[in-house]
């Protein structure tokens, strides 16, 4: 049994080394899977023009407030001040958070703020477009279904984002240089 933890431990002992790998492949994970979707969606809640980024399309309205929407008749001007500020920051969340984390710039709060996005964007779904009841959708843990969109999907995508809020953004990221610099400063 002591050759055996011996052996163990020699195998994966210098693991801890690869912190800073494990968080580069987070980023460049995050990267390849969610760039293009945030991008995309972020895109689709811009208005018009120029412009357009402050002032949000009558998709935005209708995708982070639904009920709302439907209420106002989707007269977006029948909204208030709340809602439009709600649009923005979801809107510009949706570009400004996946660079930080891709270029590792202040990336355990970009990625904590993606979390919240997340949990925003589950709660939008459950509740505003109405899949809370949709089995299917939802899903369930310990199940043999791992790709409901809510139970299994959304939980995988936390995961990922709190693998950068513990581990930070890894040895290649503007985190590391800023960090260098401060501390040669001291």
């Amino acid at each position: 049994m002591n050759t055996l933890i011996s052996l163990h431990n020699s195998v994966f002992g210098r693991l801890h080394q690869a912190d800073g790998a494990l968080s580069l492949l987070a980023r460049f994970l995050f990267a390849a899977i969610f760039l293009i979707y945030f991008w995309v969606s972020g895109l689709t809640k811009l208005g018009d023009g120029f412009f357009g980024l402050f002032s949000p399309s009558l998709g935005a309205y209708a995708q982070i407030f639904p009920r709302a929407m439907e209420a106002a008749g989707y007269d977006a001007s029948q909204l208030t001040f709340f809602h439009t500020i709600v649009v923005l920051a979801g809107t510009w969340a949706e570009f400004i958070l996946p660079i930080l984390i891709i270029i590792g710039l202040f990336t355990r709060l970009a990625a904590l703020g993606m979390v919240g996005f997340i949990a925003v964007q589950t709660a939008t779904d459950l509740i505003g477009h109405g899949v809370a009841s949709e089995a299917a959708t939802v899903g369930a843990w310990f199940d043999k279904a791992p790709d409901s969109m809510i139970m299994d999907q959304r939980v995988l995508w936390v995961f990922l984002l709190l693998v950068l809020v513990v581990k930070g953004a890894g040895a290649l990221s503007l985190d590391r240089i800023l960090k260098e610099r401060v501390a040669t400063k001291d």
